[in-house]
């Protein structure tokens, strides 16, 4: 196991890897040690280069980049494969997703597709395929990017919210299959967070910096923990919005 007895990984996969918030999270876990860090991202991400410059300046021992393409679910296998190529992966962070508008996304066949098969059945793909690397190993920690927006679809969003809620579930249950062998997953539910992924949306009331998610995932990681909610706080709103009747739900200003 290479996991020292404070949590800090010697060997962390950004899958996703140009994405701010997986970017914070790495950066988090290099502020306490050094770790190398291996990149999966579209091989013409033009982020490639300046997310790799930035790890190496916050202190990773070395930056790997591996060519990854979500929807093409049939070269995961080998993707993940290049990612244990040299050695086991400690921490695992699936941070890719999409969105579009979302009155579009509805009216809109192709991006709904697209969005179901990148924000979900993607991350089946590879969860699935990091269950199995981790549970052979006996060790390791896979964190995933969720979303609040996932725990009750809203009608402002539900294409999006239906594709975390599914990624939401999986995950969970990935969690409850892997226990018995060691490792643990832990998914974040963030509300709005202050990233390029946002910017076309009018900010919402708790939204959040990337640099707080980061210290919270990696804390929450540590600690073992299955579901958190980020800010915290919006725990309890949900615990609330999942109890409002139906066609009072409906009439919400959200």
């Amino acid at each position: 196991m290479t996991i020292d007895a404070v949590g800090n990984p010697q060997t962390i996969l950004v899958l996703g890897g140009t994405s701010e918030i997986g970017l914070a999270i790495t950066e988090e876990y290099l502020s306490t040690a050094p770790a190398r860090v291996v990149l999966a991202a579209l091989p013409n991400d033009p982020g490639r280069d300046k997310a790799v410059a930035q790890l190496k300046a916050k202190g990773a021992k070395a930056v790997d980049v591996i060519d990854f393409d979500a929807l093409d679910t049939k070269s995961h296998p080998a993707v993940i494969d290049e990612a244990w190529s040299k050695g086991d992966v400690d921490v695992a962070i699936v941070a890719f997703a999409v969105d579009f508008d979302p009155e579009e996304l509805w009216q809109n066949q192709n991006k709904a597709v697209l969005t179901a098969n990148i924000n979900y059945t993607a991350s089946v793909s590879v969860g699935v395929l990091l269950g199995e690397k981790m549970k052979a190993q006996r060790y390791g920690r896979i964190i995933v990017m969720s979303s609040v927006a996932g725990e009750r679809v809203r009608r402002s969003n539900f294409v999006y919210g239906s594709t975390k809620a599914g990624l939401d579930g999986f995950y969970l249950g990935l969690g409850e299959a892997l226990r018995e062998f060691g490792p643990r997953v832990t998914v974040i539910r963030p509300g709005m967070v202050r990233t390029r992924f946002s910017e076309h949306v009018k900010e919402a009331p708790l939204t959040v910096n990337k640099e707080d998610v980061a210290k919270l995932a990696v804390a929450s990681s540590r600690k073992g923990k299955d579901l958190v909610w980020a800010p915290g706080p919006f725990r309890f709103v949900m615990i609330a919005l999942r109890h409002v009747p139906r066609p009072i739900f409906r009439k919400l200003p959200i």
